[in-house]
């Protein structure tokens, strides 16, 4: 069920799909899809009488036993809800914590997601009971009331949100002295984002040979995965696969996910992946694009893999470079596809010269001393070697080098660089 305003980017039936599908998911057989045009939602039942109405005469039609709300719905409008239409109403937030519940793999998954699941449901903590808990009497006296049973769920959930929150604090502690040891030996971070099941685990896979679960589902990923990758000219990147972006994710959930946004934060540049195919494409880069805004990480710069070209007709593919503006690419992209491994090189080639460019790479020819092999590998890893010789004072290696690297290889350098 949805309310649809003038304000939304995605029109109701087409997030009322998506949020079947989030349903599926989880094991839910969706029986229908109802809607209402309204300027905003109603603050007492989230829709209007007239359609409260309406809804609870499908039931004899449908015989649904569970309705979801496509938006947070607020406790009180959950409660009047739930007494109308005298079954559970659950929200879009909720089906969601639900669905990265049972996708969580990592201890830190698990406790990012019971930590956004007890933040939610806090507030929504509403079942009273009418007995006082026993009371005690003690050696000088009897003791006052005891709590009431939501006294004692909100004590026990703000204990619990207190000992996850010490835990995700641990784990921060040890990312954050891993992130300092790789800054010692600099080397860039490409972040694979999008909207989810656009395909980016299966990318991951592709380019770096790896396993890592990639399922026609949504959110089937959401623990960040960081393999290193050798890009064509012999730089080696960390290449980080995130959990993927949806219409209406709601806040507390980006913030639970933290692990992810860091890796994105420390990224020195973003591929986002698109599934060209999908109807809802323009919305979905639309969505993509406000969230990162949103996190503050829009001033990277972005490479667009345009996805699921295999799915495509070789027309439509010839028409993809002037039909980006109606998707809403705006910067460099390359069309591919990850599940068949088109256009892969090209993709990692373009994100070479866009981290030189980045970067600040300068051109510069070296020789180095042989007994100096670890400056070599460095050059290797850290700029793009075009050419290598071996001389009589050293190996000597003609390319480029990022700014901060110029230092390091000074008292080795030729006077004249290359163009």
């Amino acid at each position: 069920m949805a309310v649809e305003t003038q304000t939304q980017t995605w029109s109701a039936q087409d997030s009322l799909e998506e949020l079947a599908s989030l349903a599926e998911t989880v094991d839910v057989e969706v029986v229908g899809l109802i809607s209402q045009k309204l300027s905003h939602p109603h603050s007492g039942t989230y829709v209007g009488k007239g359609k409260l109405e309406e809804i609870k005469e499908l039931r004899d039609v449908l015989d649904y036993n569970l309705i979801m709300i496509d938006g947070e719905l607020t406790p009180a409008q959950q409660r009047n809800l739930e007494q109308a239409l005298e079954l559970k109403i659950i929200d879009r937030t909720a089906l969601i914590l639900d669905v990265f519940a049972r996708r969580a793999q990592t201890r830190e998954g698990r406790l990012q997601v019971e930590l956004a699941q007890l933040q939610y449901r806090l507030p929504r903590l509403t079942r009273m009971w009418s007995h006082l808990s026993r009371q005690s009497i003690g050696g000088v006296g009897v003791r006052g009331p005891g709590e009431t049973q939501l006294e004692t769920d909100r004590r026990l959930a703000n204990e619990r949100i207190s000992f996850l929150k010490s835990q995700l604090v641990d784990v921060h502690a040890h990312r954050e002295r891993y992130r300092q040891n790789r800054k010692k030996a600099p080397i860039a971070v490409v972040s694979l984002v999008g909207y989810t099941n656009a395909g980016k685990s299966t990318l991951l896979n592709q380019i770096t040979g790896s396993n890592v679960l990639a399922e026609d589902k949504l959110f089937a990923t959401l623990d960040p995965t960081t393999r290193r990758v050798t890009l064509p000219g012999g730089r080696e990147v960390l290449l980080t696969d995130t959990v993927g972006f949806i219409n209406n994710l709601p806040t507390q959930l980006i913030a639970a996910f933290r692990a992810t946004l860091e890796e994105i934060e420390e990224a020195t540049m973003l591929v986002h992946v698109v599934d060209v195919t999908h109807p809802n494409a323009p919305e979905q880069v639309a969505t993509v694009d406000g969230t990162l805004e949103d996190l503050g990480v829009d001033d990277r710069p972005v490479l667009f893999a345009l996805n699921k070209i295999d799915a495509l007709t070789d027309e439509q593919r010839e028409m993809l470079e002037d039909a980006k503006p109606e998707l809403g690419i705006d910067g460099p992209s390359v069309a591919i596809s990850a599940a068949k491994g088109l256009n892969i090189e090209e993709l990692l080639g373009t994100i070479e010269k866009m981290l030189e460019q980045e970067e600040g790479f300068q051109p510069v020819i070296v020789t180095i001393p042989y007994n100096r092999s670890d400056l070599v590998e460095r050059f290797h890893t850290q700029g793009h070697v075009t050419d290598r010789d071996f001389g009589e004072q050293g190996t000597v290696l003609t390319g480029s080098l990022p700014s901060r690297e110029l230092a390091r290889f000074a008292e080795f350098m030729h006077e004249a660089a290359v163009d």
